[in-house]
This record gives C-alpha cells, sequence and structure tokens, in this order.
C-alpha cells in the first residue's frame, strides 16, 4: 500500500542516517550553522555527555521550543532547500521501485501504454480508451491484487468482523467485487457479526420503504414543498446520462428528501444530490455483471425489488456518512467555512509562494474550495476517481472529517506550477474551477491520498499550523 511505502522510505532513511551521522557531514541534518526552528542549537548540542539526564532534556527542549511557532522559518518547511544524500535517497527509492515494479507494470498494460509509436496513433488510441472507461465507473478490477482480494474475502467471511482491519485494508482501495459489501460495514449500516447482518439489513429496507410511505407518498405539507421544490431543480442537472432517466430521478427524490425531513437542523443543501451518487453506483453494480457500461443501462430493466433495495442502502449510508459532517451544511454551512479558513492556513504554511500568488491576482479560497468541501470533490474528478476516493473517505471513518482538509490541501499542491504560470485573476479562476481530471485513474488518488497521509501526520498534531496569530 502506497501510504505504508511512504512510511517505510521514511523510516528507512531516519535509520540510514542515525547509522552514519558521524560519516555523512554533508547530511541534511547539519546543513549549516543558522540556528532553525526545532533544530537543537549548535552550543546546546556540544555540551558534554557526562550532564544530567534531566539538564540534558531541559536544554534539548528549551532548544526546540520554537518548532511549531507561527514566526518559524519558512525554511523549515522549504523542502527543496534541503540537501540529502544520495547515497540515503538512492537506497530507500530503490527500496520502494521494487516493491512496485511489478504492479506498476500491470497497470500500464491494462491500459495499453506504448511507447513505440512516432505517429502518435497509440496516444490518440489510449485517450479513446480512457473516455470509453470513465464511462465504465472502474467495473474492472486490473488495479487490484487478487492477494489483496483474497483478504478481504477471508476477513469479510469472518464470524466477527475486525472492523480495523477492514478499514486498514480498505485505505489504499477496495475491489470492485466486495465494495458494496465493504462500503455497508464500513459506513456503520451493518454489524460486524455475520449472522446479523442479512437480518438487520432486511430489517433496514423494510423501515426505510415505510419511511417513503409516510414522508414521501402522502400530502406533503406547505413546510416540505419548498424542500422538495429544491430538490426537483436539482436532480435534473446532473449531467450524467444515467441520472437523466426517470426511475432514477425518483429513487434520488426520496432519498433527499426523507434525509432533509429526518434532518431539521440542515434541512437539504444545494449540492447533496452529488453525495449520493457514489453509493448508488457502488450498490448498483451489485445487480450488474462486470464490465456493464452504466451509460447504456436502463435502470428500470432491474426488478422492483433490487431497485427498493439499492435506495435503501443509498439512503441509510448516506445518513450515516453525512453524521459526521452535518455542521457542513446547517444555517449558513459555517462548518464549511471553518473548513476553508483552515485550508487557506494550512497552505500559507506549506507553500508560501503559492499562498501569496493566489493572494497577489485577488483569489479568495472560498471561491474553489467551498465546491471541494461541500461536494467532496465529487465535481472536480471523474466517477470513478470518486468512488475510489470514498474508499478512503469511508475507511478514516470519525477521522474523515478532518482527513478530507489535507485531501483538499494535496489537491490544490498538485497544480502548483500550473497555478503558478497563470498570471491574472481570471486565468487562475477558470483553472481551479477547471481542473483537468478527466484522465486520472486510481493511480493518481492513491497518490492524492499518500500526499494528504504525509500532510496530516506533518501538521494535524501541530495546531499553531492551523491558526492565524492575531
Amino acid at each position: 500500500m502506497l501510504d505504508l511505502d511512504i512510511r517505510k522510505m521514511g523510516d528507512h532513511i531516519q535509520k540510514y542516517a542515525n547509522d552514519n551521522d558521524m560519516n555523512l557531514k554533508n547530511s541534511f541534518w547539519k546543513k549549516n550553522i543558522r540556528n532553525l526552528p526545532g533544530r537543537a542549537s549548535p552550543k546546546k548540542e556540544s555540551k558534554s555527555v557526562s550532564s544530567s539526564a534531566s539538564t540534558s532534556f531541559d536544554d534539548f527542549q528549551e532548544s526546540v521550543s520554537d518548532a511549531w511557532e507561527i514566526e518559524a522559518e519558512d525554511e523549515i518547511l522549504r523542502i527543496s532547500d534541503v540537501k540529502i544524500s544520495k547515497r540515503v535517497a538512492h537506497s530507500a527509492a530503490v527500496n520502494v521501485i521494487n516493491n512496485h515494479k511489478a504492479s506498476i507494470e500491470e497497470i500500464h498494460k491494462s491500459k495499453n501504454y506504448s511507447n513505440s509509436d512516432p505517429q502518435g496513433e497509440s496516444s490518440s488510441q489510449t485517450n479513446k480508451e480512457s473516455r470509453n472507461t470513465e464511462n465504465r465507473v472502474n467495473f474492472s478490477n486490473s488495479e487490484v491484487d487478487t492477494n489483496k482480494l483474497t483478504k478481504f474475502q477471508v476477513l469479510l467471511e469472518s464470524n466477527l468482523l475486525n472492523l480495523d482491519d477492514l478499514k486498514k485494508l480498505s485505505w489504499s482501495g477496495v475491489p470492485v467485487e466486495i465494495r458494496p459489501m465493504t462500503w455497508r460495514l464500513l459506513a456503520g449500516y451493518l454489524p460486524t457479526s455475520a449472522e446479523r447482518r442479512q437480518e438487520a439489513l432486511d430489517r433496514k429496507r423494510i423501515d426505510y420503504a415505510n419511511l417513503v410511505k409516510q414522508y414521501y407518498d402522502t400530502d406533503k405539507d406547505e413546510v416540505y414543498k419548498d424542500i422538495y421544490r429544491q430538490i426537483h431543480i436539482d436532480i435534473p442537472r446532473m449531467s450524467t446520462p444515467l441520472f437523466q432517466q426517470t426511475t432514477v430521478q425518483e429513487m434520488f427524490e426520496r432519498i433527499l428528501f426523507i434525509w432533509a425531513i429526518r434532518h431539521p437542523a440542515s434541512g437539504y443543501v444545494q449540492g447533496m444530490n452529488d453525495l449520493v451518487t457514489p453509493f448508488y453506483v457502488v450498490f448498483l453494480q451489485e445487480y450488474l455483471p462486470i464490465g456493464t457500461n452504466i451509460e447504456t443501462l436502463d435502470v428500470s430493466s432491474i426488478s422492483k425489488k433490487n431497485r427498493d433495495s439499492l435506495e435503501a442502502d443509498s439512503f441509510w449510508c448516506l445518513s450515516k456518512f453525512l453524521d459526521g459532517i452535518q455542521d457542513n451544511y446547517i444555517f449558513a454551512q459555517l462548518g464549511i467555512q471553518y473548513k476553508v479558513n483552515q485550508l487557506k492556513e494550512l497552505i500559507q504554511r506549506i507553500d508560501g509562494a503559492l499562498h501569496e500568488h493566489l493572494m497577489k491576482h485577488g483569489i479568495d479560497y472560498l471561491q474553489f474550495s467551498f465546491r471541494w468541501m461541500n461536494n467532496l470533490l465529487t465535481r472536480e474528478l471523474p466517477l470513478r476517481c470518486s468512488i475510489r476516493l470514498w474508499d478512503t473517505y469511508l475507511a478514516e471513518s470519525d477521522r474523515f472529517a478532518t482527513f478530507q482538509l489535507y485531501v483538499c490541501a494535496a489537491f490544490l499542491l498538485h497544480w502548483r506550477l500550473e497555478l503558478l504560470e497563470e498570471k491574472d485573476f481570471q486565468g487562475l479562476m477558470l483553472m481551479l474551477q477547471n481542473l483537468q481530471t478527466q484522465n486520472w485513474t486510481d493511480t493518481e488518488i492513491s497518490l492524492l491520498v499518500a500526499e494528504a497521509y504525509r500532510l496530516k501526520f506533518t501538521f494535524a498534531d501541530a495546531p499553531n499550523h492551523l491558526t492565524t496569530k492575531r
């Protein structure tokens, strides 16, 4: 898994640097003699070894007490200014490359990549296949290790599921064959006990059918008519042909209307329809053969019983998922505004040059990242990539709300060079609202969440990085 390999690489570099500290005079740990935040001062490091343990600790603590101060020199965050020993970097890199070489080759083969076409014909063919793949919403399992699939199956078939193990395994992606059941478990919709799952599933589906009869099939109160009207306006705006079908739109209307009535503190908020989509498509796959193109699928051809089950499962999983981020959708959506401010402060600390570039040209973070937070990047990514990203979101469970902040930060930093090339407000806004992710695959999403994990690991426990000094 990519995140584990990154941590292994870090451990490897640390171990190598510790074992060879006396020999690596040009190591980045002793790059110069200037005091840097978090680095023990040269005077304190040269103290006699015979000093008492308590005195040594007090001296060290004093020397690094400025590590997370707001005024800390930006140099400590500018990785480009750090010179790492070539031997250390090479050794660690070779270790990671060897672990991934086989899987990367398989990914490239599955995409029909070729470097032997000087006329560009293979490139054109690849782009065409990429567009077709987008419509298939990752029904292929070519990028998933069969050994990983086996591990999932063993976990899911156990009498009492270890949910923590399932989360760890799901964080780097879930095989398409067992994604529906895995998502139900990760969302907390089903119990971990195997013998209780079917009973719980049947009961919740009946409960949803009763909610439909109680709230949707009856005459709607005047209070709820505005909610229904807004939902009825939003759903037809979904561009994918699948969601233009009357049957599908009616299912979405029922899901969102009942959720809004059951959550009066927030009610329906524009854009919530996008949050139903990943659950709906994943559970839809359960009733289709592998390889089915959902763009040409007539959902009404699926049996009424299966459609009802699909709708109920989507509703309950959406409800469980939104429970952790309901502050995002209360009056004035203060939760999202707070996260946007956190994103601004985080980027200011990580990449001052990019932040200053955006500020110089009048770009307000709220103008582009509000949609990222509100729709959880579903409008910025192809549907197949959103589904892969939600594997990780669901695996984060209660920590999802925090983790998504770092996903947005990693997403913005991914476009750093292109953004710095734009020299005016219009160019920047056009790019930020139309990021070119149409050819992204699971590989790009894995890199994105790995970078988000790195940022979270670095900054989540350093609260000074998420507060602005008055």
